[in-house]
């Protein structure tokens, strides 16, 4: 975390380095992710936080009332704890889903809670899995104005997910998925011709 590959062909120049994000409390070795989605939810919403980054690894980062990093956690995402039972056993499907069914039916609260078929049994085990870790985590960081902000491309999977749950314990959920483009936007402001 934290390098770029030289194969991105990204300049020295434009590259934003961790120390510029001013995120307070962060230590050296963060994901520039990581900085950038907390950095950027505190400042639309300053209080107690715990972001939760859905992506290729579900972060959950905790900051302070006072807009601190607080430390946080790391799971594997949806699609890599798929690769890893496809890639541990050998009867499981490496397919991520089915044409028509998976992502889109449990994102719209479709899918049924007890699958019989195997494919959409790893899709509900997984992302339940992942909705309950961000559950946990949000009533271990809960205190007077605590919300939880919700990025990253899984969001809309895990959102239904932990909705109610959290609504039935009064934590407000924010749905932001481009915190990291915004917050890198607002740091990087595109300049002169041709840049967009």
């Amino acid at each position: 975390m934290g390098t770029v590959p030289e194969t991105a062909g990204l300049s020295p120049t434009t590259r934003l380095a961790l120390a510029e994000v001013p995120l307070d409390g962060m230590p050296p070795w963060l994901g520039i992710d990581r900085a950038l989605a907390s950095w950027w939810a505190w400042r639309r919403w300053p209080g107690p936080l715990l972001v939760a980054d859905a992506g290729t690894v579900l972060s959950l980062n905790r900051l302070t009332p006072s807009g601190r990093f607080g430390g946080g956690r790391l799971l594997a995402g949806l699609a890599l704890q798929w690769q890893a039972m496809a890639a541990g056993t050998a009867a499981l499907p490496d397919t991520l889903v089915a044409p028509g069914r998976g992502f889109g039916a449990l994102s719209r609260g479709g899918q049924p809670p007890w699958p019989l078929d195997t494919q959409e049994a790893m899709l509900v085990g997984v992302s339940q899995g992942l909705a309950a870790a961000i559950v946990a985590a949000s009533l271990e960081c809960e205190q007077k104005g605590f919300r939880l902000v919700l990025t990253g491309g899984d969001a809309p999977i895990l959102k239904p997910l932990i909705g109610p749950s959290l609504a039935r314990r009064g934590i407000p959920l924010e749905h932001q998925p481009d915190l990291c483009l915004e917050a890198l936007a607002s740091l990087r402001p595109a300049s002169g011709p041709g840049v967009g």
